[in-house]
């Protein structure tokens, strides 16, 4: 994916078995041959990811693979089946978006259903600023800017499409998330958490109508390490991790992006997920102003969906901490997102006492 995102030694507990990958993978993808060298993605708190080289058409060959977290039985979160799905359907009227090559379901294999898919080149921005790279303010400006262009444009795929229509069920969407993750929250607590349950309830009082925006193509995990830039930084080259895509209310995204989109007087947790603290990116309010700018949404109700999208990391993180509290993963990594749930529930509770995206 980059020279700023390379893999590492697979993490102990979640190897691959390279001979039956190669075994399965030869007769699957043209001009494959001998055995496949397997590393991973350190990266990513969800699904897990791993760089594929092998000899395919006399060259080495890069490719990526994606497999359920070992441990999950959160099934619908975790859908390789269907991540593969939204990747060639979104595919069709949005090129950002990498070429699936095979999809496996037998677990003979691996253990799980996984796929494969291109290898897109390009520059992944992650947690740190990494050396010798310009993030100087007037180029983190272009590439936030770029970042909330980008998902407009996600957000005009065209929807009528067969296979990008059978992705979701807009009608009732938000309703259904709220009760969902408030659901999926409950089913993986372990730790008492400060205002979680006023979030629940106000969200629960203050869903919008969902009139009020048509319904489109959603990421609903747009943020900037899920997007791959170009080596210069002037473009985008791929938007990756599609496995929460459906259609539905636009700003829903929109708050989930809210939510990662930490600045620099956040809480330290929170600032974890990316670069968006760094001089020169928009903040909240102007992501907002300039998505508004480039769609002519009604974003009234913003607040709402930034609380939503909190919430929503706080149930993410949760159910990755409560993985790790089983001892299902040794990923240390894991162990510290209890603060990123304590943080997030304290500014989603600040944020809907203010009425603001910042500043409370």
């Amino acid at each position: 994916m980059s020279n700023l995102d390379q893999p590492v030694a697979v993490r102990q507990g979640e190897e691959l078995d390279a001979a039956k990958l190669g075994e399965y993978l030869r007769p699957h993808i043209p001009g494959m041959m001998g055995g496949v060298e397997v590393q991973q993605f350190p990266s990513g708190f969800s699904n897990l990811t791993y760089m594929l080289a092998a000899n395919a058409g006399g060259a080495r060959k890069e490719y990526v693979l994606r497999r359920p977290p070992f441990g999950a039985n959160i099934k619908s979160a975790h859908d390789m089946e269907r991540e593969y799905k939204i990747l060639r359907a979104v595919r069709q009227s949005f090129p950002r978006v990498p070429e699936t090559l095979v999809y496996c379901d037998d677990a003979a294999v691996l253990g799980a259903p996984f796929y494969v898919m291109e290898r897109v080149q390009g520059i992944i921005l992650r947690g740190k600023q990494p050396e010798g790279l310009d993030l100087s303010a007037p180029v983190m400006k272009r590439l936030s800017t770029m970042l909330i262009d980008n998902l407009a444009d996600i957000h005009a795929v065209d929807t009528s499409i067969p296979d990008v229509q059978q992705l979701g069920k807009p009608v009732g969407y938000v309703q259904r998330q709220v009760e969902g993750w408030i659901q999926r929250y409950a089913n993986a607590k372990t730790d008492k958490i400060l205002h979680i349950e006023e979030v629940e309830t106000w969200l629960r009082n203050n869903i919008p109508d969902e009139s009020t925006n048509a319904p489109t193509l959603i990421h609903n995990d747009y943020k900037y390490d899920n997007v791959v830039f170009t080596h210069d930084l002037t473009g985008i080259s791929a938007v990756l991790d599609w496995e929460m895509a459906t259609l539905g209310d636009p700003l829903m995204d929109v708050g989930t992006t809210l939510g990662y989109w930490a600045e620099d007087d956040d809480p330290i947790p929170l600032k974890m997920f990316g670069l968006t603290p760094l001089a020169g990116n928009l903040n909240r309010d102007e992501v907002v102003a300039r998505y508004q700018e480039k769609t002519g949404r009604n974003v009234e109700n913003i607040v709402f969906y930034y609380v939503f999208g909190l919430y929503k990391i706080c149930v993410i993180a949760q159910q990755i901490y409560a993985r790790f509290k089983k001892g299902f993963t040794k990923d240390p990594r894991f162990g510290g997102l209890i603060f990123v749930i304590q943080a997030g529930a304290d500014v989603a509770y600040k944020a809907l006492q203010s009425g603001k995206l910042r500043g409370f």
